[in-house]
């Protein structure tokens, strides 16, 4: 598998890049949910989304893709009457954004190891935790865990 293209979060004043997928919680849940045209190797998932954190609730802003027939998707399309932002009241998880240099890279979905991680736990879409793993250089893992 490829490495995929990250989401955008907008995270205390700053734009990251997370390797988690909330909306794909949200047509997990949908009866029939909407089919998009795949693009490239690099997004199998067929979209990418662009989140914001603001006052400890999870937002969704934007959905870039195409519909299997060429029009594009829109926020108030997939949620009607939320055309800028809706809070993402669907997800529950740990959303993972990378930070620092990459220390190892793997060419396969969000496998790449980078210096830390930041985890931001979410329950039904409100921030109930953070947290920062600090993550070894490959090779070194033996030698510091003896």
């Amino acid at each position: 598998m490829t490495a995929q293209v990250t989401e955008a979060l907008h995270y205390q004043g700053k734009d990251v890049s997370m390797r988690t997928e909330p909306f794909s919680d949200y047509l997990l849940q949908m009866k029939n949910p909407p089919r998009f045209q795949h693009q490239v190797t690099s997004c199998w998932r067929s979209y990418t989304g662009k989140w914001e954190i603001t006052y400890d609730r999870l937002y969704l802003l934007h959905i870039h893709a195409t519909y299997e027939d060429g029009t594009p998707v829109t926020l108030g399309g997939i949620f009607p009457g939320f055309e800028d932002r809706v809070f993402a009241h669907w997800y529950s998880g740990v959303l993972n954004v990378a930070q620092g240099k990459m220390l190892k890279y793997v060419h396969g979905g969000y496998a790449s190891r980078y210096e830390r991680d930041l985890l931001i736990s979410v329950e039904n879409g409100v921030v109930v935790n953070t947290e920062i793993r600090v993550n070894k250089a490959p090779g070194l893992e033996e030698e510091f865990d003896a």
